[in-house]
């Protein structure tokens, strides 16, 4: 079962879940699940979904520092890609409540590298090297900052 996992991870996961299935029916199964396997994907979900809302995190940094230091510049885009970073934390959390408050414990690593990003790409060096922001305001909708 092991070789499957390392060469075909989606049959694996197939070939797992129709076990636990006829485990939970009460099924003898001839063949037993991979359980050291199934713990660590298992484990993966939650780091997943933690990985998703500090890359949301670190892109909403970037383009609200764009936002507030380029007001110039403001573009559609910048709205765009701060309101789906906005959004894609925000059903993360929906399913998961219990990363309710992982944005707030991350919010100046994901910050460093939102700043980092948006320093190479406009050349400025008066960028705040801490966040400005609450991770309250960062993942308010109506919060649109300007420079301070």
């Amino acid at each position: 079962m092991d070789d499957l996992y390392v060469h075909d991870v989606a049959a694996w996961a197939e070939r797992q879940a129709e076990l636990l299935r006829r485990l939970a029916r009460g099924e003898q199964i001839n063949d037993q699940p991979d359980w050291p396997n199934i713990a660590e994907e298992i484990e993966d979900v939650a780091a997943s979904q933690r990985r998703e809302i500090r890359n949301r995190l670190a892109v909403l940094c970037e383009h609200l520092l764009k936002w507030a230091y380029q007001s110039d510049r403001r573009s559609g885009s910048w709205r765009g890609s701060i309101v789906e970073a906005r959004e894609r934390i925000a059903d993360v959390i929906e399913e998961s409540p219990s990363l309710g408050t992982y944005p707030g414990d991350r919010l100046a690593r994901s910050y460093a590298a939102g700043l980092a990003k948006a320093a190479a790409e406009t050349g400025l060096a008066d960028l705040p090297v801490t966040c400005p922001w609450t991770a309250e305001q960062v993942l308010d909708p109506q919060f649109w900052p300007d420079r301070r």
